[in-house]
């Protein structure tokens, strides 16, 4: 993942409380962003196809190989908690699965839209959590979400494609709304079915008002990504 990753829920402090790294969830959370990084890998592998340049072939190619090495990263700290990452990614395979079959990109606009707002998304998620982590725990998470140099090349396509055509920005918006409310609903769908993980996210954010809260600023911070793409 690498799509501008925000600040905590509140910039002007971080969180106090600290979810020990022992805490079972972290393992989920280790092996669900493990199981979105080999998915990623795959799914710019095939997405390169529909790029119209050799340029955009290759920038896709290298985001890929960004998203294998950060899935390398979360192996090991699996490993080092002990655990077989293929066990542990194999409860979330059905849940990001879906997402993805449901939100296939059809043209080379679409992939980078998904690749720049939808991995945002989740990044925002994730490093809200990381807020309140265990320091060597959030150090992995912040790890594997952190920015890619290939976001600008992503907002340079698609801004540049969107400023031709307006038929083209209109469906681009609808595709983009479509990725947020399929990823708020895989994100509730993946709480729901790990204990572990649903205290682990409660744990950050407070009880449920602030996990509300946090669903609202993932759509706060989706409305940023969509202006910055030119579809705001």
């Amino acid at each position: 993942m690498g799509a501008n990753p925000p600040a905590a829920l509140d910039d002007s402090t971080e969180s106090t409380v600290r979810i020990p790294a022992d805490h079972p969830g972290v393992t989920d959370l280790f092996a669900v962003l493990a199981y979105g990084e080999i998915s990623a890998f795959y799914r710019l592998a095939e997405e390169a196809k529909l790029s119209p340049s050799l340029r955009g072939k290759v920038s896709v190619a290298t985001m890929a190989a960004a998203e294998m090495g950060h899935f390398e990263t979360l192996n090991r700290a699996l490993a080092d908690r002990g655990v077989e990452v293929f066990d542990a990614m194999a409860p979330f395979v059905r849940a990001l699965d879906a997402y993805h079959n449901s939100t296939d990109p059809s043209t080379w606009l679409e992939s980078m839209v998904k690749f720049y707002v939808g991995d945002g998304i989740a990044a925002d998620f994730y490093t809200v959590l990381a807020t309140a982590l265990a320091p060597e725990v959030a150090a992995v998470v912040r790890d594997v979400l952190a920015e890619t140099d290939h976001s600008q090349f992503v907002v340079e396509e698609v801004r540049g494609a969107v400023a031709e055509s307006r038929s083209e920005r209109d469906r681009l918006t609808l595709w983009g709304r479509r990725l947020l409310g399929e990823a708020i609903t895989q994100a509730q769908w993946v709480m729901a079915q790990r204990d572990e993980l649903t205290e682990l996210v409660l744990m950050a954010t407070g009880d449920l008002n602030g996990v509300a809260a946090l669903f609202e600023h993932m759509q706060t911070s989706h409305a940023e990504r969509m202006r910055v793409l030119g579809l705001g």
